[in-house]
């Protein structure tokens, strides 16, 4: 058996896996504050002429034993930034509020996408959000307190589902 010919293969294999894998783990990150988790905020370009943006995070994940609850979030590019959800009314008519938090379940994970469910409305935005930017943002949680998190402006995926702003 010829061992050379078995370590360029695997070295072939490790550099393709590399190549396809790491654009995705350069743009994902995860910030943590207690048991709380938070994957990847991100938000979408605003339109041109726009005052309010858009902006989620893919999962916040509770991994300790009590719930936790966010109960706000603020960005210093924006005026306020309210917590929306975004869903079906008894009419079938798509209809989005803002809520007064976002209850986070132990051993659970509420997810944030573009469409429907819950995102982050950033009202009154200082200067438009463009592709490849980025911007603090800090959300306050119940029991996990303020968590700071890098939210980084991108164009959604096709297919993602696109919100209505």
């Amino acid at each position: 058996m010829d061992t050379t010919f078995y370590f360029r293969r695997i070295s072939v294999t490790l550099a393709c896996t590399l190549a396809v894998a790491t654009p995705f783990a350069l743009q994902a990150h995860e910030t943590r504050a207690g048991a709380i988790g938070i994957e990847h905020a991100y938000a979408v370009p605003s339109l041109a002429g726009s005052r309010n943006g858009v902006a989620y995070v893919v999962r916040i994940r509770n991994e300790g034993p009590a719930p936790d609850k966010l109960l706000r979030a603020v960005s210093p590019v924006a005026g306020r930034v309210e917590l929306h959800n975004m869903g079906m009314n008894a009419q079938g008519v798509m209809q989005m509020r803002e809520v007064d938090g976002i209850a986070v379940e132990p051993k659970g994970a509420v997810e944030m996408k573009p469409g429907m469910g819950y995102h982050f409305m950033l009202m009154d935005l200082k200067q438009p959000l463009k592709d490849g930017d980025s911007f603090p943002m800090t959300l306050v949680f119940e029991k996990a307190g303020s968590v700071d998190v890098k939210v980084v402006v991108q164009t959604p995926k096709a297919g993602a589902g696109q919100h209505p702003h």
